[in-house]
């Protein structure tokens, strides 16, 4: 038997799990409920505790067990709420457990710390959090089951000199196709606007039949592509880009090792250049990055410096590149990996970060400031960045004097390596960050090299339909693109720039999430009702007994009403 471990690194735990009911059309619809302030008493069980028999202990600790050598006890508070402990604890494992049988294929969402035992004694987390002494914290998480069979659930903190607290635990499994479904209904509520059109004649009387052809022509969602140089060689490259991509992040180009690889001698050219294609083509362009706080990706030079000379050397880095793109762009990724590293920070001082994102602001007021990281969304197992930590981090630079003023964002590079995609944690992750308020983007996502090209084509569609299904995300753009540009991983066409699976999901996605009608007729009252896709459209009407089609008319969806000029009179209503 398997152990599913939730991992806790705080004094007071409240476990929550999150659950699904059955059947395509009646499943119990996905609860984003989460909260990362402390509570004086625990919210109830979502979905009365699913699987978990005595989830909010009103029966003692009936249905529980002690594991590892520690003891259990049930208690209760002061307003007479029922809660499990875990005390006299010696290793971290030392807790309460329960057994539980998993569905393989099911997704299981929680919100707690937790790791998952497995046949060879490793553990696989699926969620963890740190909370504050004397309240009750929400964890939230999940996983999906890669076997059938028992577990066993159980909690963990390193800290052994803790008792660990816990109530309100839920678990129940969502198959694959309700989380799918969850998905689509969100897509329909966040992505989409139901509108009205109305066509009448001169007088305002409205006409039936009249033809309306719909054309979708830009999205307010952005999903973009990583781009590099070689997309200024190859015309290829660029036809394939430009058809496809309103928004790009450059590899490498924008990085410090690039424009700046001896000291005092700066070249741009290859940035320019870049910058340049993009703006001719109305693609729009994240800044990536200013600094990079993984100590390997310094320039070398960089590296020997002195605290007074580093601070110098910074100065002039976010002043030269800062100023050289200002107005280009519409993101600036300020610090890079800055959860995971510390390279300035232990150099310059804790508040370096903070002064970063104010020195970008006020050279370049415009664009919004990111922190990005990677596996906040990706692996449970890394605590460094979860997404309660991400969340503090951004909120302590925004702490910082005056960065009250400007906008910053959340940026999620979204490598997934091979296999499944863990799902359950992306989404818990994304509905703990969405509690800052920020804009939310996926920055650089891309999936392991799969042997299997159809299965990583799969893993990664599943990433990117969960991304564009929370309402959290803002925007998306993905670290990949064709062999010939020398995209070796998430590679999205052939040398010959022949889709490949990964590239068929995309282009089949970009016209999923479009809306172009044809062949649409108005009623008896002269009206049309359709949900589209929120974006800027072209509309043509088209009456048969009119003397000619009225010219096309732009509209904005969600948008205001909108007349055409001509013999038909097109009114829009959202």
């Amino acid at each position: 038997m398997k152990r599913f471990l939730l991992h806790c690194s705080i004094p007071i735990v409240w476990c929550l799990f999150v659950c699904s009911g059955h059947g395509k059309d009646d499943f119990l619809p996905y609860d984003s409920s989460v909260t990362t302030q402390c509570l004086e008493e625990p919210w109830g069980p979502l979905y009365r505790g699913g699987i978990i028999s005595n989830p909010d202990f009103n029966l003692g600790i009936s249905g529980w067990t002690a594991f590892g050598q520690g003891a259990i006890e049930p208690r209760l508070s002061k307003t007479g709420n029922k809660f499990i402990v875990a005390r006299y604890r010696t290793q971290p494992r030392d807790s309460f457990s329960q057994k539980l049988q998993i569905v393989e294929g099911n997704l299981y969402a929680f919100s707690v710390a937790v790791v998952f035992g497995t046949d060879d004694g490793g553990f696989e987390r699926g969620g963890h959090t740190l909370a504050s002494h004397g309240c009750w914290s929400l964890i939230k998480g999940g996983i999906r089951a890669n076997y059938s069979g028992s577990i066993e659930l159980l909690f963990e903190t390193a800290d052994t000199s803790i008792e660990i607290w816990a109530d309100s635990v839920s678990l129940q499994p969502f198959t694959k196709q309700e989380w799918i479904s969850q998905q689509d209904l969100s897509i329909q509520k966040n992505r989409k606007r139901t509108v009205r059109f109305r066509v009448a004649n001169q007088n305002g009387t409205g006409l039936e039949g009249v033809k309306l052809s719909i054309k979708h022509v830009r999205s307010d969602f952005p999903f973009g592509c990583g781009m590099n140089q070689h997309i200024l060689e190859s015309q290829a490259y660029q036809k394939w880009f430009t058809s496809r991509f309103p928004v790009t992040t450059f590899t490498n180009q924008m990085k410090w090792y690039s424009t700046e690889k001896q000291q005092g001698l700066e070249n741009y050219t290859i940035a320019d250049a870049m910058v340049k294609f993009a703006k001719e083509h109305s693609i729009s362009i994240r800044g990536h990055n200013i600094f990079w706080d993984d100590p390997k990706y310094q320039p070398d030079w960089v590296k020997t410096l002195s605290v007074d000379e580093l601070k110098a050397a910074t100065e002039h880095r976010i002043n030269s590149i800062v100023t050289r793109y200002a107005g280009d762009l519409i993101h600036w990724d300020c610090v890079n990996e800055n959860l995971h590293f510390r390279f300035f920070e232990d150099r310059l001082g804790e508040n370096v970060t903070g002064e970063f994102f104010s020195e970008t602001h006020r050279l370049d007021p415009e664009p919004v400031i990111f922190m990005n990281e990677f596996n906040t969304l990706e692996f449970a197992g890394d605590e460094v960045v979860g997404p309660v930590n991400f969340k503090r981090k951004i909120e302590e630079i925004l702490s910082f004097l005056g960065n009250d003023r400007l906008m910053a964002g959340i940026g999620l590079q979204g490598h997934f390596g091979i296999g499944h995609p863990n799902l359950v944690f992306m989404r818990a992750g994304l509905d703990i960050l969405a509690t800052a308020g920020l804009p939310i983007w996926l920055t650089e996502v891309s999936v392991g090299r799969d042997t299997d090209q159809n299965q990583q084509a799969q893993h990664l569609e599943d990433v990117l339909r969960e991304a564009y299904a929370h309402p959290a995300v803002q925007g998306i753009v993905m670290f990949s693109g064709p062999a010939a540009a020398g995209f070796n991983e998430t590679t999205l066409t052939d040398m010959d720039f022949n889709n490949t699976p990964n590239g068929d999901v995309i282009d089949k996605l970009i016209s999923e999430w479009r809306s172009d009608i044809q062949g649409a007729e108005t009623d008896s009252e002269g009206l049309f009702d359709v949900a589209l896709f929120s974006g800027e459209y072209e509309v043509t009407v088209t009456h048969p007994h009119a003397d000619k089609s009225s010219a096309p008319s732009r509209i904005q969806v969600p948008g205001v009403e909108v007349r055409n000029k001509g013999p038909l009179h097109l009114l829009v209503m959202d």
